[in-house]
């Protein structure tokens, strides 16, 4: 007799969870995942200033490249395509507070940051920026600060289902 193989339930529903839907689930998941009223507070708050302070970080790009900026070989682009992504990505981030558009966020305000550190520190694409120009330190206060508190929404994320198993 030739049978088919026949695949059993838990085999099934392990394929069905496998580790790129699960990793889809996850950075798909937001404040509304959480059980704790408390920690959907949280990572609301955090994820709105957070936001808050990512395009205040677009803004001062973009009146930086509009105030002359834009004249300097590949840091102009840079400069423009970093406001307006900071900007569409903080307004994504208030709406939504999903784990991806936080880590996004956290990621894009750490970058930018260290950018200026390393533009300032050794050059960069050619070009050497001073700390002394308008804007700089507020810059960096702005984009650490942004990073870190997206970082801390995204960490009570990913903390919530280790709370779980816990309880």
């Amino acid at each position: 007799m030739n049978h088919a193989p026949t695949v059993s339930r838990p085999v099934a529903a392990a394929q069905r969870d496998s580790f790129p839907r699960r990793s889809a689930r996850l950075l798909l998941s937001g404040s509304d995942t959480l059980t704790s009223p408390m920690a959907r507070w949280a990572v609301t708050v955090l994820a709105v200033a957070g936001a808050a302070l990512l395009a205040w970080s677009g803004a001062i790009h973009l009146r930086l490249w509009f105030e002359g900026y834009r004249d300097i070989s590949v840091i102009g682009p840079l400069f423009l395509i970093q406001g307006i992504a900071s900007i569409v990505l903080a307004v994504a981030l208030a709406a939504f507070r999903r784990l991806a558009l936080l880590a996004a966020g956290a990621a894009l305000a750490a970058a930018t940051a260290a950018g200026l550190l390393l533009s300032a520190g050794v050059g960069l694409f050619g070009y050497t920026e001073s700390l002394a120009v308008p804007y700089a330190e507020t810059s960096l206060v702005v984009e650490f600060t942004s990073a870190a508190v997206l970082a801390a929404a995204a960490a009570l994320i990913l903390a919530a289902p280790l709370l779980r198993q816990r309880s």
